[in-house]
């Protein structure tokens, strides 16, 4: 299991410094772009990604929450992005955005909300690098994880070996001490955690735990 920390949980006023506090444990830091539209609430922007580029060598997992996300691809990969997740509910052009993140020299996801069944994304998981399972409702951090949707998981982790796909599968929402197990043992490669990780006085201590939380899990 991966642990991906989610800076939306981060001190807006102090990004470097909670960067800093977790990027020797890490190799992905996640980041959300919100619009306003899709999701209610507005957050961070191909300006942001750009400026904290030069703060770290970590992958940029950029999570786009927006209509058209499209329109935002040229100006994150400009801005030092790596992977781009996106909602299959966000664009009538799904294929063509995958095309479009992939000709740009990134890693293409798509972002499965609660409600969003798993046949809506079928005819994708050959075309993707990952798989992204909200775990709660997208827009907001803190939330309490909807623990049925692990059962996607499950199924996405059963049609992988099927078909001998070779997308991660990945979860974002309600991610802590308490829930990381069930996660892989459901299947899980990577956990975005946020809030778990960022509102503590040691986010890297709260890393570690996480991943000796899945170790008890293997042994």
């Amino acid at each position: 299991m991966e642990i991906v920390p989610s800076i939306l949980s981060a001190n807006f006023a102090h990004l470097a410094k909670d960067i800093k506090k977790v990027e020797n444990s890490i190799n992905y830091l996640h980041i959300d772009i919100m619009d306003g539209q899709f999701v209610e609430n507005l957050s961070f922007g191909p300006m942001i990604v750009s400026a904290i580029r030069p703060l770290t060598d970590l992958k940029f997992e950029c999570h786009l929450m927006v209509l058209n996300p499209e329109k935002y691809l040229i100006k994150l990969k400009e801005a030092g992005a790596n992977v781009i997740g996106v909602h299959v509910e966000s664009t009538a052009h799904i294929h063509r955005v995958i095309d479009a993140i992939h000709r740009l020299g990134m890693e293409a996801e798509i972002v499965l909300n609660p409600g969003t069944p798993i046949a809506l994304i079928e005819p994708l998981l050959d075309e993707v690098e990952s798989i992204l399972v909200m775990t709660v409702d997208p827009g907001a951090g803190g939330q309490k994880m909807i623990k049925k949707c692990l059962k996607k998981v499950l199924t996405l982790s059963e049609l992988r070996d099927m078909n001998d796909y070779n997308y991660r599968i990945e979860i974002d929402g309600g991610v802590n001490k308490d829930t990381i197990q069930n996660a892989q043992s459901m299947g899980v490669d990577r956990a975005v955690a946020g809030s778990y990780v960022f509102k503590s006085d040691n986010p890297s201590e709260r890393i570690a735990t996480l991943m000796k939380e899945c170790q008890k899990d293997e042994s």
